[in-house]
């Protein structure tokens, strides 16, 4: 097969993979995600929701807290965590761990994480609800309570006797207890860009609400990761004035290029720069209200924008439970190695495509019946790619879609994501692996 060939099978291939996803895995084409009216049983969960990594959204799972009667009082949260020092994330704009131009050249776009600064929680709550004002001169502030880290069980932890340590049915069918428990306390401004987690997601909202735009692992082409440089603002309280500094030594990061609500001004250009965002299936979108609980399946893009309650705050807990990485994580770096190049890419960008496509068929070329592949021992497979006149990476490619076939077969977790997958390289390779 030539490469423009290959490279139109490709592109043919993943997008037909994006909707045969919605139609036979995700069990939907409204763009809605299954909302249970009551949490499910653990082996319901593990069948119905883990094992496809599809999302679904619980109510009256997490009615007993007491954290969602206490936490709406802002005396109560302020007096029990009177002495905790807690970290506050602080941003002229609300987007930290995101995209933003850099201040030497603005068409050159950072990852920029924000400044991050500990203080007593009273303090660091009134910034929150303060935001953009939170100086006192004017300047714009914006102040996330986010830390991560497992924050909830540390920073937070005069606060867990309001929460279950973790949510019994999800615990159950996931067989583990979670690594990590977050809380997250934030106003309007603050806007988590698309990016994905390798853990499942249980997510639950205290005060006001979390909107989600979701879009499942196999769409990963229309995100446009790209490599950006790393950035940290730093913060000057004497001022009020934010930095922009790039890291030393220099470091790239590799982040999802889309917003799905650009400006006004910014959106004929983006549907331009993004055309297999826009023009592919539309993003799931759940709001997620005070009481709920979103399950997000790992590996799931997400971009998360939030609603406040009457104060001005939205509080939420969330439970990172450890992810498997098992035949679905394998196809799903196979699945991202495959370049795809789009009209919109710049002519360099699409010769680099375009060798690597070569590279590859040569590669294929050299094994191309696999007889003696297939008859290898268990272990042996690395020493025949290496004993190959032109080793390269696309061999270990090759190499690795055997090995994941083989798995599949044995053991068929997510058996129509496997399928699947295995249906895209088959069409890919003319029918040939």
């Amino acid at each position: 097969m030539c490469p423009e060939a290959m490279s139109t099978a490709t592109k043919l291939a993943i997008e037909n993979l994006w909707e045969e996803v919605r139609e036979l895995s995700l069990g939907s084409t409204t763009y809605q995600i299954d909302h249970l009216t009551s949490p499910p049983t653990p082996l319901q969960f593990l069948r119905d929701y883990i094992s496809p990594n599809k999302p679904c959204l619980i109510s009256n799972s997490v009615n007993h807290w007491p954290a969602l009667s206490r936490w709406s009082s802002t005396h109560y949260l302020k007096k029990t965590l009177s002495s905790s020092t807690v970290s506050v994330h602080l941003t002229p704009n609300g987007r930290a761990d995101s995209l933003t131009p850099h201040r030497d050249n603005s068409s050159s776009l950072v990852f920029a994480s924000a400044h991050v600064e500990k203080m007593p929680f009273p303090v660091a709550l009134e910034m929150v609800s303060q935001s953009d004002t939170c100086s006192g001169k004017g300047s714009n502030c914006v102040a996330y309570l986010q830390e991560q880290n497992d924050c909830f069980r540390n920073e937070y932890f005069d606060l867990s006797q309001d929460c279950d340590d973790h949510i019994p049915w999800a615990s159950e069918a996931l067989g583990c207890l979670p690594e990590a428990v977050n809380l997250w306390i934030g106003n309007e401004f603050s806007v988590t860009s698309f990016h994905k987690d390798h853990y499942e997601n249980l997510y639950a909202v205290i005060s006001g609400e979390k909107h989600f735009v979701l879009l499942p692992p196999t769409d990963v082409h229309r995100m446009y990761i790209r490599e950006y440089p790393s950035a940290q603002y730093h913060y000057s309280r004497d001022t009020g004035d934010f930095k922009l500094e790039l890291k030393e030594p220099k470091r790239y990061v590799p982040w999802c290029s889309v917003d799905p609500y650009p400006s006004f001004e910014e959106k004929g250009r983006d549907m331009s720069r993004f055309p297999l965002y826009y023009k592919g299936p539309k993003p799931f979108e759940v709001t997620v209200k005070a009481g709920q609980v979103l399950y997000l399946p790992s590996m799931w893009f997400h971009h998360v924008s939030q609603r406040p309650d009457s104060r001005g705050l939205t509080v939420a807990v969330n439970y990172w439970y450890d992810m498997r990485f098992d035949i679905k994580y394998a196809y799903f770096n196979f699945l991202q190695s495959i370049k795809y190049s789009s009209r919109s890419d710049s002519p360099s960008h699409q010769q680099e495509t375009l060798e690597q496509q070569e590279d590859d068929l040569d590669v294929i070329s050299s094994v191309q019946n696999g007889a003696a592949l297939e008859q290898l021992n268990d272990g042996e497979e690395e020493q025949f790619i290496n004993r190959l006149p032109h080793p390269c990476k696309a061999c270990q490619m090759k190499l690795q879609r055997r090995l994941y076939m083989r798995i599949g077969l044995k053991f068929p977790v997510s058996g129509l994501i496997v399928l699947l997958m295995r249906k895209t390289v088959l069409i890919m390779f003319g029918g040939e692996i």
